[in-house]
């Protein structure tokens, strides 16, 4: 495949070089001893570990960040007058989409691409994580940091390169897939594709192109569309259908997450240090992946069970008055209901009380009676913020409000612009042993220690509301 990009590279700059991904190609260069240098709207953890490895970081946009930079590197959130962007196409430089950069660096070597609206994040950092239980040494670039790890990134000694896939504008078509994961197809990013049977087309033509084999779930309506329109000879199913091939039964979400899996007329039963019903699935289309690389059963569900979850998703930040504060990726109503009942399972008798920021105008448009109906039923309240626009321009009347106005019941919801204001009345509803969870992949994580602030100095709800 020929790709507008250098043969060489020696300095490469990032723009939004703080996102998960981005971070992760951007340590990826470093590690190839190439000259790194990004920006970033705004300060982030991710922006401090890449300066003290040496990568020159810059908080906010400005053409003087590009410095000696022969090849600049951008997602596709990116706006065209960005002055980054808009330089180095002045000055004829080449620049690339990330899903670019990343086929660079992928260099022809044995590829596992995950794909997925839902779970490929979790599902890539399965994968990596029980390969290198099972003395493997792949190489790997995930859309979040994996826990153990404390990375999204790795340089492996093995010919092996696992990767989360990215659906949403069509690039997951560059890779040269040998093993393709598909988790689900929920349609999404309808904005680029048009339609579902577009949306369901590019799955079909990605699993179609892997080399060796394709790993698809049997239980999504949507991967069973796709799974029809597949001409590959060696497919593999996993779910908890009795037709799946790679079978998930039996399980049980009360705290950490168990279940069995069977495969070939054996079974393994498996306990994952995570909760959540979606994670066994995850796990079992992990294993699947696994089995397919040549690993046995018993082994290849022992090594999934050391996964211990990605930052971002239910990840928790901190305990204030016994009110403990989660955040989580979840920006579809499909991934908030999995969130949100995986937070079920272990809260006991307490109260879930969501803080939602709506992730994109075309989205919230698309699907806020979806979001509005989701987070009614399996959060005891929520807290509605403002969209977060990503790349887009706003849209009249399309708002935080546009959700929360579609709830059935208004006193279930509060929608709230200023984000003070909004951390400040989580804290006068919330009360022990309530879970606090924002939801969204937008910025909305930044909320949490405004939160955590508004409990200490709030005192708690009445246990009788």
């Amino acid at each position: 495949m020929s790709l507008p990009i250098p043969e060489h590279i020696e300095a490469a700059h990032f723009i939004g070089i703080g996102g998960s991904g981005m971070s992760g190609l951007a340590r990826m260069f470093l590690e190839r001893g190439i000259r790194v240098s990004g920006s970033d709207r705004s300060d982030s953890q991710a922006l401090r570990d890449l300066a003290a490895l040496g990568a020159r970081v810059h908080v906010g946009h400005d053409a003087a960040n590009l410095g000696d930079a022969d090849t600049v590197i951008h997602t596709g959130a990116i706006w065209p007058e960005n002055p980054e962007y808009a330089t180095a196409k002045e000055r004829g430089m080449p620049v690339i989409h990330r899903s670019q950069a990343l086929y660079w660096l992928i260099g022809g070597r044995r590829l596992v691409s995950v794909a997925g609206a839902h779970g490929k994040t979790t599902s890539t950092g399965m994968i990596v994580m029980a390969l290198q239980t099972l003395d493997a040494d792949p190489t790997f670039v995930n859309g979040g940091v994996i826990s153990q790890l404390g990375i999204s990134s790795g340089t492996g000694s093995d010919d092996l390169f696992v990767i989360e896939a990215d659906e949403s504008d069509g690039t997951f078509l560059l890779y040269d897939t040998s093993i393709a994961l598909v988790t689900n197809v929920d349609p999404d990013h309808l904005d680029h594709y048009g339609t579902d049977d577009a949306f369901h087309d590019a799955f079909a033509t990605f699993a179609n192109r892997a080399s060796e084999a394709v790993v698809i779930s049997a239980d999504d309506r949507g991967a069973r569309v796709v799974t029809d329109r597949l001409t590959h000879r060696n497919v593999i199913t996993f779910g908890e259908s009795d037709a799946a091939n790679v079978r998930v039964t039996d399980i049980l979400t009360d705290g950490p997450v168990s279940f069995t899996v069977t495969y070939d007329g054996a079974s393994v039963a498996g306990r994952l240090p995570i909760p959540g019903a979606h994670n066994a699935i995850n796990a079992a289309g992990a294993v699947a992946v696994l089995l397919t690389l040549g690993h046995g059963l018993e082994p290849a569900v022992r090594a999934v069970e050391r996964f211990e979850g990605t930052v971002r998703r239910f990840e928790l930040h901190g305990v204030e008055r016994g009110v403990s504060v989660f955040d989580d990726y979840a920006h579809h109503p499909t991934e908030v209901a999995a969130a949100l009942e995986a937070a079920r399972t272990v809260i006991g008798d307490g109260r879930i009380i969501a803080i939602q920021q709506p992730h994109t105008y075309s989205r919230t448009q698309e699907m806020y009676r979806e979001f509005a109906e989701v987070l009614e039923r399996y959060a005891d309240h929520t807290v509605m913020l403002d969209v977060y626009g990503a790349r887009e321009d706003p849209v009249p009347g399309v708002t935080g409000e546009l959700v929360s106005g579609a709830f059935a019941d208004p006193s279930h919801v509060h929608f709230v612009a200023d984000w003070q204001q909004a951390a400040d009345y989580t804290a006068t509803v919330a009360r022990d042993g309530d879970y606090v969870i924002t939801l969204g992949c937008g910025d909305v994580y930044r909320i949490i220690p405004q939160v955590l602030d508004s409990l200490a100095r709030t005192a708690p709800a009445d246990p009788g509301e």
